[in-house]
């Protein structure tokens, strides 16, 4: 994992191309999209417990969306478990929508025996998420990955300042959730994240737009086990 600098070393993706590394590193390459799954999550996990490494018994609450993203927070959930983490797991969506990879990973949460919470979308966003992120070091933002476009509906904007409002630190997975990737705008609102992890590149929208870095923080950009031509 490597830490972004403005030095030019980086590439930097949209939206589109990073569509396009995912169809090429599973159709092209033959490397399963839960096999790229696992490997993004557990250098997110990896990061986190390095964060955390002097605070004892850690406490991480992570938060998910419905689609890959979610599906990375639910590796980053195991591994964290596994390293002897408090770990709290919120669905942020109807859970009969979360397909494929993420599903097959949030089976294992539950073959685990480890309960998964679910956010009540019509209800109170602030009391819910107080109390799932009570006690916690650290949050972890798994809810809209980069292909989050148009304004946020109102549950996810309440859900969001929510989640920003706790005073904790946020770690963002691939991108601070309601930030549009090409441009580093907020789409109504985004998450305030202490720290990014971002997968194979940075994203177009870090490095056009400078008050992207108030969402982004520190951004790492971590390796899934292929490199893109």
């Amino acid at each position: 994992m490597k830490k972004y600098e403005k030095d030019g070393s980086f590439t930097a993706m949209t939206r589109q191309q990073v569509r396009s590394v995912d169809r090429w590193a599973i159709e092209e390459i033959g490397i399963a999209g839960v096999v790229l799954m696992e490997n993004a999550g557990r250098s997110c996990a990896e990061l986190a417990i390095g964060v955390l490494g002097d605070v004892e018994k850690p406490s991480v609450t992570v938060f998910c969306g419905v689609g890959n993203n979610g599906g990375d927070g639910y590796v980053i959930a195991r591994h964290l478990l596994n390293n002897g983490f408090k770990v709290t797991t919120v669905i942020c969506a109807d859970v009969d929508n979360i397909k494929g990879d993420a599903k097959t990973n949030l089976d294992i949460l539950h073959k685990m025996n480890y309960h998964v919470e679910i956010m009540d979308m019509q209800g109170c966003m602030l009391s819910q998420v107080s109390s799932f992120c009570s006690g916690a070091d650290m949050v972890i933002d798994c809810i809209f990955g980069t292909g989050l476009a148009g304004e946020l509906r109102g549950p996810y904007q309440e859900l969001i300042t929510a989640i920003n409002e706790q005073g904790l630190d946020i770690m963002a997975v691939d991108i601070p959730s309601g930030l549009d990737c090409d441009t580093g705008e907020p789409l109504g609102t985004a998450i305030e994240a202490m720290c990014t992890v971002t997968f194979v590149a940075v994203k177009k929208g870090f490095t056009v737009n400078e008050s992207s870095q108030q969402y982004t923080g520190e951004i790492f950009v971590a390796d899934i086990g292929i490199v893109y031509p």
